[in-house]
């Protein structure tokens, strides 16, 4: 599937999924924000380049290439880009809003 941009600052393409599990490769510019939100998915993301300031129910850590963060169903969690950078992530079940 084609890069699009769903963000100011903020593009992401869909790898690949089926109905169980989806990956998504989220590229960042400095400053851009993946704003707070929620989803009954489950959720891992994997830094691969940059650092993020990652916040998770309330909590916020700085993480930066080479970290993994996990989201369970249902918190409320977003980041900020505090070095331009990408994230991969991986939804379970699959993100049927995102096709």
């Amino acid at each position: 599937m084609p890069l699009e941009n769903v963000a100011d600052g903020v593009s992401r393409k869909i790898l690949c999924y089926d109905k169980n599990l989806m990956m998504v490769r989220v590229e960042f510019e400095k400053g851009a924000i993946g704003t707070l939100h929620q989803h009954p998915h489950i959720q891992m993301s994997f830094v691969e380049s940059g650092s993020f300031e990652v916040e998770i129910d309330g909590n916020k850590k700085v993480l930066n290439a080479g970290d993994v963060f996990y989201v369970h169903s249902n918190l409320i969690h977003g980041v900020v880009c505090l070095e331009k950078g990408v994230l991969m992530d991986m939804f379970n079940p699959m993100r049927e809003d995102f096709i």
